[in-house]
């Protein structure tokens, strides 16, 4: 009979994969809020500010490079992503099909959905790094890349089975999830940064930031990691989440909102998670490096126990699931994009099991930095594109929509912003050695060169 219901329950879901949301499914400001807190107060806080602290961030370096990069991070969900989301109301997959082409965009699909899975993936690890403390499991150490044994896998399946069976329940489920457990989550993350200043020599407020270059973000890296700059702080905090802002897969998450402004609510996240959360986090691992005689084990789950006992070890669990839920949602809808006639559950159950794969292998998280960062950077050009579309087509004469208007599977021009735009990338950080962290900046604006031209050339032979 449970089983019947929640089939009936699953097969209810509609989550307006190919239409417009209608405004009885529309959200308020303080809905976008909660996820984006709950969001981005979550799994990868607890990765993000360690490696912070063991790539030899330098303290004032941090601060401010945070701050900035952080409210560039929210101008352009405002200003870029929010409003085409409540002017189209449709998900970033079905406006793509009507730009780019149904085959193109299938293409785009499986690497977002893939993307999407390996980033869920590092979350689901996360939380797994918890729940392994009491059963003495192996840790991985920066350096490692494959599973520590059978019981590691064998609680990874466990913690991906119960996110993925959250993620099925659509985007409802999700987002109360986020929104309960985020308020909760943050407290965790301050007091346990608080209750350890103490243990670093903090005794009083004015100790804090000679102890925090001294002992936390001391500008000297680990054995084997690189050294970062400020600019690799402001740009890293601005595009670390371009595939969702820029890049424009917020779209999906945005159309719900009833106005545009919703778009601050990333301040949510960005302040509460992205600044507090990795600072915190990095102030708990600079003490377990410390009282570990610079240990190079890297999991989250017992740095977080040592500073705050079980309900730190909680907050990782929940962490990484506010995380990997909304995720793997995500990447449901790029799957389902691909075979609109399959019920989106049944999708997310196929990307949950791929994700749980992808989870592992603990080299998700160790080079974390890196993979949000390329990720970002391979779905960008799609974003450029569809904010050019949107935008500027319909004021200099080329037309919008291509694919839909003139009933095309593939938009050569999109294909060659797509390609190109990475090429350019690639050539620009062999040719000057630029990290990929600030590859993302000089590539939008490539890839907007790229589209404006090709899709003149290409859009010529309908004018004639």
């Amino acid at each position: 009979m449970l089983l019947e219901k929640l089939s009936a329950h699953l097969e209810e879901v509609k989550e307006y994969e190919r239409e417009p949301v209608p405004a009885s499914r529309w959200r308020g400001f303080k809905s976008f809020l909660g996820m984006y807190a709950g969001e981005h107060t979550a799994g990868t806080e607890f990765v993000i500010g360690p490696l912070f602290v063991a790539h030899g961030a330098g303290a004032m370096d941090l601060i401010l490079g945070l701050l900035l990069g952080n409210f560039l991070a929210v101008l352009s969900w405002a200003f870029i992503c929010a409003p085409i989301a409540v002017r189209e109301r449709v998900t970033l997959y079905y406006l793509l099909e009507k730009i780019c082409g149904k085959h193109l965009t299938n293409a785009y699909n499986l690497v977002n959905a893939l993307m999407f899975c390996f980033l869920a993936g590092s979350m689901i690890a996360v939380s797994a790094t918890a729940i392994g403390i009491p059963f003495n499991i192996p840790m991985a150490k920066l350096t490692d890349w494959l599973p520590s044994g059978l019981p590691w896998i064998i609680i990874v399946v466990l913690v991906g089975a119960v996110t993925t069976f959250v993620a099925t329940l659509g985007y409802d489920k999700v987002e109360k999830f986020s929104t309960i457990a985020a308020p909760w989550m943050i407290l965790v993350f301050l007091a346990a940064a608080i209750a350890v200043l103490p243990e670093l020599g903090v005794k009083n407020w004015g100790d804090f930031f000679q102890v925090a270059q001294d002992k936390i973000w001391t500008g000297e890296p680990l054995a084997g990691q690189s050294k970062f700059s400020f600019w690799h702080i402001l740009f890293f905090a601005w595009f670390c989440n371009m595939a969702m802002h820029i890049g424009m897969a917020d779209l999906s998450i945005l159309r719900y909102a009833k106005k545009w402004t919703a778009g601050f609510a990333s301040a949510g996240g960005m302040y509460v998670g992205h600044y507090i959360a990795w600072l915190a986090s990095g102030i708990l691992y600079a003490l377990f490096l410390q009282q570990s005689n610079e240990n190079l084990e890297f999991a989250p789950g017992p740095v977080a126990y040592s500073a705050a006992g079980i309900t730190g070890a909680l907050c990782v669990i929940i962490a990484g699931w506010t995380t990997a839920n909304p995720t793997i949602y995500r990447a449901g809808l790029a799957l389902q994009a691909i075979m609109p006639k399959a019920k989106t559950w049944k999708i997310t159950l196929i990307v949950g099991s791929i994700t749980t794969l992808a989870a592992c292998f603990p080299a998700l998280v160790m080079q974390l930095l890196d993979f949000v960062a390329l990720y970002g950077l391979i779905l960008m050009p799609m974003g450029a594109i569809i904010f050019i579309d949107y935008w500027l087509f319909p004021r200099i004469g080329l037309q919008s929509n291509l694919a839909a208007v003139k009933n095309l599977t593939f938009n050569v021009a999109a294909l060659i912003t797509w390609l190109g735009s990475l090429i350019a990338c690639y050539l620009i950080a062999k040719t000057t050695g630029l990290e990929i962290f600030f590859l993302g900046l000089p590539g939008w604006f490539l890839a907007v060169l790229i589209y404006i031209i090709s899709s003149y050339m290409y859009q010529k032979k309908w004018s004639k």
